[in-house]
């Protein structure tokens, strides 16, 4: 494809969610209710934590700061989704696309990498008892959650950098619900088969990778486990686990329809992005909080109940 000039598109269109019509107004409603609830359930999730002196503890200094990083990639994302279903709403800046992709890439990415984080802490805490508290400071801590999101900017500024600095055509018509690399760069003009490969690898090495050693992690924590003696003790142990192996399922099956997969033209994958950019940062303080007696005991508290 030839380019009739090198200047980059003043705004882009995004096509938006797919809907039927007739359902603009309930998935507007189901967008911003989604929304509320996500910051308001993650600002629970922080103020709790804060609040509760027995939740000072690594394992909930990760919680929140999942729950920080959360909202921040419903925010990326929905407020614009929400935006699209009114009168040109669906139209977004140039440097508003930029920011959009650098930005949803650098948490999705430091999430990917806090949830390795969590599944190291959860192994160090089961299966290497005496030790922990030396190996997971408060130093620690903070130096692990802060190379996570360095980590990630990192990782962002490159996907970025190999997106927009190719030229454009005339075509701006972004067919997708936002702006992502796979979809923009479809839009340009010269031959994308080696930034479509490098981005590829980039992001299939970081998925792959933080998986593999969270499925490691817990294949030594499983281990750990199933020498306990005592049921109660196998059970408490379990249920540490168990909220934190959920939420990497949750977040990662639909990564892997996205993004590992050969490109194509599924109306599936405006559906499969927005679980893991609306859904999951709504249901990871959900299913913390059920499956986790400290935090159960913690929000009774904080409302003047007296949980069992």
């Amino acid at each position: 494809m030839e380019c009739p000039n090198q200047t980059a598109p003043n705004e882009f269109i995004l096509s938006g969610f797919p809907y039927p019509q007739g359902f603009k107004l309930p998935l507007l409603l189901f967008f911003s209710v989604m929304f509320a609830l996500t910051l308001s359930g993650n600002s629970l999730i922080i103020l709790v934590v804060i609040s509760n002196l027995q939740l000072h503890k690594p394992m909930y200094w990760f919680l929140c700061y999942l729950s920080i990083l959360d909202m921040a990639f419903s925010a990326v994302v929905v407020p614009k989704v929400i935006a699209g279903f009114n009168f040109q709403g669906n139209v977004i800046s140039f440097a508003g696309c930029v920011t959009q992709v650098f930005f949803l890439n650098s948490v999705g990415c430091a999430e990917c990498f806090l949830y390795t984080v969590m599944a190291y802490d959860r192994f160090l805490a089961i299966c290497k008892p005496l030790h922990y508290g030396n190996i997971m400071s408060w130093k620690a801590c903070l130096s692990l959650s802060l190379g996570t999101i360095i980590g990630g900017c990192m990782n962002s500024a490159f996907l970025t950098t190999l997106t927009f600095h190719l030229p454009y055509g005339e075509n701006n018509y972004i067919d997708y619900v936002f702006c992502d690399v796979p979809s923009i760069l479809k839009l340009t003009c010269v031959d994308i088969r080696f930034s479509e490969l490098m981005s590829a690898i980039e992001v299939s090495f970081i998925t792959m990778t933080c998986f593999l050693l969270i499925l490691a992690s817990y294949a030594y924590i499983i281990s750990a486990i199933l020498k306990i003696s005592s049921s109660e003790g196998r059970h408490r142990a379990f249920s540490t686990c168990s909220a934190h192996l959920t939420v990497v399922v949750i977040y990662y099956l639909p990564l892997f329809y996205r993004y590992m997969r050969p490109a194509s033209q599924d109306p599936m994958d405006s559906v499969v992005s927005m679980f893991y950019t609306t859904i999951t940062p709504l249901l990871n303080p959900v299913i913390y909080t059920l499956r986790n007696k400290e935090m159960k005991t913690a929000l009774g508290k904080l409302w003047g109940a007296n949980p069992e």
